[in-house]
């Protein structure tokens, strides 16, 4: 097929030209943005491009927040021919300098002046990059185009080339290359063509009913695979409007504002807000608590009986949707009040979190994928929703699992190889099938389980195997614990590195009248040790004897940005490098009991901030 995003894209503007596409907020009100206004700025950026002589194939990255001017460079340099590639706005210099010069990009679109002077500064070590861009404020030196001299020097090419370069895109053509954030090693450029994403986006259409009348709520950076497909293009092939966050702290104000309809996250977010959820509902009277769990209960029993295909029974049901209309229905409210369901990627969602969403009439919709799927593999969606699972596999997308229990997929969505790593590229396929590096299965329904990521699996000294991921979900479902790492491989016994709630970790001292100065001083404090130590035996008591954590290290502050992903997944070997000492300190006692401790975390300045 020869459809092209650009040709998608500038399609649906013309059918729907006056009706709102997006939605930004400015000078403390959101700003409608049209189609038309999006068609006529989109040929403006590609326009621009081809005056400094960007040509088919060429590179051009984008760093840049979630926006407007984010869609303008990517679907304006994709009219070029050229091909997009995205870079988080929050990159630091090392990892910018990779990726551009890795791909040769010859122009970068950038927002901050900072970033801009950075990157200027550094041209020795990019030396294909011919122009930086800065779509905000005023760079130094003239290295740095500014947004006016761009858009002007664009309106000197003539427009009439657009057509011409639309009608030789072909669907075949690299649409983007997109570097894995991953959790080792150096990102790699996957190489996604306009078909990888528009059979997707087809997929993906088939199972959920958007409109017009829909509004998305864009937040998770669209430098991701995930937001830029789901809360991206396949918003504008529905003619959907995309509202953006302010940023992610005001997500809770930006949902009352917006009111969106769909909203699109990783579960860290559905964990916080189920947690806050849960502590307000914990710090009420007993009255309280017992209306509410009562109510939650008698929900979760008529959803039950509605996945396993039975009818709901009479009086449940009747009380199950007063409880909708009465209790749940100010959970509702919070999210803007319009908000028929979630979409949940990048890591894998707790059951009972799904669960709870699902019983207070919000559904989250689980899948899973990949970059170098572009990215949708299998989906939970309206009418197939199974909590605990990823959901069936997309249409057109064929799953099966090896031997070893690794998933291996087929289907047009497999990206096209790794950017100028044939070898990697040959070893990531077997037989012709994709090779996820996710461990999971298949049931008699066809339903996908995610069971860990294949590197990540913990094999103990006496043999047993353990997903490090369960367990993690596990601890993160305590109020009390906001994060964990669970390391163990080739030991005795498992141990773990965790991160307090300390806001309720806070409020616990004081009821126990506790002083305290720092968090530093809070988590060393034997009370808090103690109250850990109690969670995590309750938590743990279903559990088999070699999946426990035996021993913790509980820390005074978060994973730093550089220890995760944008989407929040740990990055396994570069924490154990960093706290390679305090985890290998869990196994020096000669028994194997508690022995727990906690750590202080001292942030360090990155290279860029030095």
């Amino acid at each position: 097929m020869n459809d092209t995003l650009p040709r998608m894209i500038l399609e649906q503007a013309r059918r729907l030209h006056q009706h709102t596409v997006l939605r930004q907020k400015h000078q403390g009100k959101y700003q409608d943005i049209s189609w038309a206004r999006l068609d006529e700025t989109i040929r403006l950026f590609a326009r621009g491009l081809l005056a400094l002589k960007v040509e088919r194939g060429q590179r051009v990255a984008i760093m840049a927040p979630n926006g407007p001017d984010w869609v303008y460079a990517d679907v304006g340099a994709m009219l070029c021919g050229a091909i997009s590639v995205p870079v988080y706005h929050t990159t630091g210099l090392s990892a910018i300098r990779h990726i551009v010069e890795d791909s040769r990009c010859q122009v970068i679109f950038v927002h901050s002046p900072l970033a801009a002077n950075q990157i200027v500064a550094h041209r020795k070590s990019m030396p294909h990059l011919q122009q930086v861009i800065l779509l905000e404020g005023q760079g130094d030196g003239p290295d740095i185009v500014d947004r006016t001299t761009f858009l002007d020097n664009a309106k000197t090419v003539d427009p009439r080339i657009l057509d011409t370069l639309l009608d030789e895109g072909r669907g075949s053509d690299l649409a983007s290359l997109v570097y894995t954030s991953g959790t080792t090693g150096l990102p790699k450029g996957v190489m996604l063509t306009h078909e990888n994403f528009l059979s997707n986006i087809r997929a993906c259409v088939e199972l959920f009913k958007l409109d017009q009348q829909d509004q998305c709520l864009s937040f998770l950076p669209l430098s991701h695979v995930f937001e830029r497909m789901a809360g991206y293009y396949l918003m504008l092939y529905r003619g959907t409007v995309i509202a953006y966050a302010e940023s992610f702290d005001t997500i809770p104000a930006n949902l009352a504002e917006i009111r969106p309809t769909v909203a699109i996250s990783v579960p860290r977010l559905y964990e916080k807000m189920y947690s806050r959820i849960m502590e307000r509902v914990l710090d009420g009277s007993w009255l309280r608590k017992q209306i509410f769990f009562g109510a939650l209960k008698v929900c979760r029993s008529v959803v039950n009986r509605e996945l396993a295909g039975q009818p709901p029974q009479f009086l449940p049901k009747r009380l199950a949707d007063l409880a909708k209309k009465t209790i749940f229905s100010k959970l509702r409210e919070h999210l803007g009040g319009r908000l028929r369901f979630f979409v949940s990627g990048g890591a894998p969602l707790s059951k009972e979190i799904a669960e709870f969403f699902l019983a207070a009439g919000i559904p989250i919709y689980e899948g899973y994928g990949l970059t170098e799927t572009a990215p949708v593999i299998a989906a939970n969606y309206p009418g197939h929703l199974r909590p605990g699972t990823v959901g069936p596999t997309i249409p057109g997308t064929a799953v099966r699992i090896a031997e070893d229990g690794e998933i291996l997929v087929r289907g047009p969505g497999v990206f096209q190889g790794y950017w100028n790593r044939p070898e990697e590229t040959a070893e990531a396929f077997v037989e012709g099938w994709f090779k996820t590096g996710d461990i999971g299965t298949l049931d008699q329904d066809g339903y996908l389980s995610i069971t860990d990521r294949k590197k990540e699996l913990i094999v103990t000294a006496g043999g047993e195997n353990i997903s490090p991921q369960f367990l993690e979900i596990l601890l993160k479902s305590d109020k009390f614990i906001a994060n964990a790492m669970v390391y163990g491989d080739r030991k005795p016994y498992l141990t773990a590195l965790l991160v307090p709630n300390l806001e309720n970790l806070e409020k616990h001292a004081r009821s126990l009248k506790i002083d305290f100065l720092d968090a530093c001083d809070l988590v060393n404090h034997p009370a808090s040790l103690d109250l850990i130590r109690d969670r995590l035996n309750q938590l743990q008591g279903h559990l088999s004897p070699f999946q426990r954590i035996k021993r913790f290290i509980l820390l005074s502050a978060d994973f730093s940005r550089d220890e995760v992903t944008p989407t929040l997944k740990l990055k396994r070997n570069l924490i154990i490098k960093h706290f390679r000492q305090v985890l290998e300190g869990m196994y020096l006692a000669a028994d194997h009991g508690p022995h727990d401790s906690a750590f202080c975390v001292v942030e360090e300045l990155t290279e860029e901030e030095k």
